[in-house]
């Protein structure tokens, strides 16, 4: 049963994760030395009804957690490959679409986990945002590590080694996290800039957590973000369930 299968495989991912408690923490430290670092030098700037520094900072902190980690998770699929372990696993009868999920929920919930323990340090710097606005911008951190997470794991399938993955992993990322605002709102951008981060989904999403987080629940930018994670998403496992099906992996 796929379902069984994806239990059984994200169990199995989970308690690797679980044993190795540095790989839970370190890949929130970033975001965190960015909030303590950073956050403080924004509380000054007139940011109109994009809300204080916190509430526009912490959304695009969260957002980056699942942009650069997702993105990388697929370093684990090319260890596998070199070990001979996706080897083993496609001589069982496993789903094949089991073996992205169970990967890509237990990519979700360590990223989920990471977003509390950072929500939870901006809330003791300064943070004040609704409750409804807070498991907003969960959920959409979790559609963001599941889309990202999936066609990471995709690459990794295509591309043979480490040395070629790292790059072309940062030749996306990093563009990706500049156009679509994650420190500043990209409406205090030039107007030009402004206009090509609409070309960027990210920016929707990080626009639409921003909306939550001061308490607009009911707004085109919740919509839009809304429309495109679970667009992104549903995309990102089609493409990944079919390439693992197409690799017998």
């Amino acid at each position: 049963m796929p379902l069984h299968d994806t239990a059984v495989l994200f169990g199995r991912y989970a308690r690797q994760t679980l044993r190795s408690p540095f790989q839970i923490l370190f890949g929130v430290l970033m975001p965190l030395l960015y909030l303590f670092f950073f956050g403080p030098l924004l509380t000054e700037l007139p940011l109109g009804r994009s809300g204080d520094s916190w509430q526009v900072l912490v959304p695009g902190l969260l957002l980056q957690l699942g942009l650069f980690g997702a993105s990388f998770a697929g370093f684990a699929v090319i260890m596998e490959k070199n070990w001979g372990i996706l080897e083993r696993l496609r001589a069982t009868p496993v789903s094949r679409g089991a073996l992205l999920l169970g990967r890509v929920l237990r990519d979700t919930a360590l990223f989920v986990f990471q977003a509390v323990l950072l929500v939870l340090a901006a809330l003791l710097m300064g943070l004040r945002a609704p409750l409804g606005g807070l498991l907003i911008g969960f959920a959409f951190v979790a559609l963001l590590t599941f889309a990202l997470a999936s066609l990471s794991y995709v690459l990794a399938l295509k591309l043979p080694s480490p040395q070629e993955f790292g790059p072309a992993v940062n030749t996306l990322a990093m563009p990706s996290m500049l156009l679509s605002g994650l420190m500043l709102p990209m409406a205090l951008a030039p107007g030009w800039l402004d206009v090509l981060s609409h070309f960027m989904p990210f920016r929707y999403l990080v626009d639409a957590v921003r909306d939550a987080y001061v308490g607009r629940y009911a707004t085109t930018t919740m919509l839009y973000g809304v429309l495109v994670a679970v667009g992104l998403t549903a995309l990102a496992v089609t493409v990944g369930t079919r390439t693992f099906r197409k690799a017998g992996a």
